[in-house]
């Protein structure tokens, strides 16, 4: 009998070890597979969370000096201005004639110099400089004595077009001493990129170059100016 049961109690064993390994296979092949399906889960959902880039980039304000998305302004500028000054018309005429000396008071002009001359027309060479700009340029400049300058910029790399034009008479009622000045300019920068200066240049040198030859025209001939100059006169 122990030798006909035993192959039967060997094979029953075997079939329930097999049949218990089968069932373990599908659990582990049953969790591993909720676990992968739980994984792709949790990642969708962080995914999903994540915030959406925004539709539109992200402008970074920038200062820059020249705005060159400003709208453009008129390219040819014009100024005119007329006062009564108190010095006689020979005196500020030969103000505004005297262009070389026009480093030492015109507003911005680092260099003046005439670099030839007949009959009281002047050519001369001039220096301009404001930030960020410093040009030179050639002004053909041509007078009628004690009555009016005329100055044309003939060549350069700034302007296209300037010119200013003074005219002197003496004031009614007056003993010579003082006299009607009018004073034009127009102007217009050679490069849409220059234009961008059209109001610096306007308020920092044009609406200011009367008044820096009317302050000249103390500093040279005031009273005080006269008094100075005896007493240097004097001085051994």
């Amino acid at each position: 009998m122990a030798t006909k049961t035993t192959p039967l109690l060997l094979r029953a064993v075997a079939d329930l070890t097999e049949t218990q390994t089968l069932n373990m296979m599908r659990r582990n092949s049953s969790r591993n597979t909720i676990r992968h399906l739980s994984s792709c889960g949790i990642l969708a959902t962080r995914r999903a969370s994540l915030p959406l880039p925004p539709a539109t980039s992200q402008v970074v304000p920038t200062r820059n000096f020249i705005n060159l998305t400003a709208p453009l302004i008129a390219r040819r500028m014009e100024y005119s201005e007329s006062r009564t000054i108190g010095f006689s018309v020979e005196q500020i005429y030969s103000i505004v004639a005297n262009v070389d000396q026009y480093q030492q008071f015109v507003p911005w002009c680092k260099k003046s110099k005439v670099t030839k001359g007949r009959n009281g027309d002047v050519q001369a060479q001039l220096e301009i400089g404001f930030p960020p700009i410093v040009e030179r340029y050639v002004s053909e400049v041509t007078v009628i004595p004690n009555h009016q300058v005329r100055a044309v910029c003939t060549d350069g790399s700034l302007f296209s077009h300037l010119e200013t034009l003074w005219r002197f008479t003496p004031a009614s009622g007056k003993q010579g001493d003082s006299c009607n000045v009018e004073f034009y300019v127009s102007f217009e920068f050679r490069s849409l990129l220059h234009s961008q200066l059209a109001t610096l240049f306007f308020d920092e040198v044009v609406k200011q170059m009367v008044n820096a030859f009317e302050t000249r025209a103390a500093k040279l001939y005031s009273p005080q100016a006269r008094l100075q100059e005896t007493t240097k006169r004097r001085a051994p």
